[in-house]
């Protein structure tokens, strides 16, 4: 894994930055998900019965499933700003779940760079355009505008253009 020099990252934005390693979600991660947040809606949990009353042929991950694989996406396709000491999940602007993720799939996370600023001397915010791909599928699990902090030494600030 690369890293970015916090100097370097306004010149990124509208660039893609990473892509992650693939992720199968088996049903085995769905039960845990379900027990985790109580959502145990048949969709998720009863094979037999989603094929036989859902519209997806078997059971499918919980969305937030999906988005809560982000971090590890994140972790696992992102290029580090090397002078980080701390990075903070901040929240998402916009989610929007576009495609069923059915168990056994694949998935993988695109990541690109579309904001940059320095909230004070020792904080950058980003933003990501974030696209959840399932293998062999036309459209993404999910497509969402992700912000995140980077905390670093302001010694280490990016010096102005």
């Amino acid at each position: 894994m690369h890293e970015i020099s916090l100097s370097d990252v306004s010149s990124l934005v509208g660039q893609e930055l990473g892509t992650s390693k693939w992720i199968t979600i088996d049903q085995a991660m769905i039960n845990l998900f379900a027990d985790a947040t109580h959502d145990h809606q048949f969709i998720h949990v009863d094979p037999n019965r989603a094929a036989a009353e859902s519209p997806f042929g078997g059971t499918i991950a919980h969305g937030f499933l999906t988005l809560a694989l982000l971090s590890v996406m994140n972790f696992s396709g992102m290029p580090k700003f090397r002078e980080q000491t701390l990075g903070i999940n901040y929240g998402f602007d916009r989610v929007r779940f576009i495609s069923p993720v059915r168990t056994g799939s694949r998935v993988h996370g695109r990541f690109v760079l579309s904001d940059c600023r320095l909230r004070r001397a020792s904080i950058l915010m980003t933003a990501y355009n974030v696209t959840v791909e399932i293998e062999n599928e036309n459209k993404p699990a999910l497509t969402a505008n992700w912000i995140a902090i980077a905390q670093f030494n302001p010694k280490d600030r990016p010096k102005a253009g």
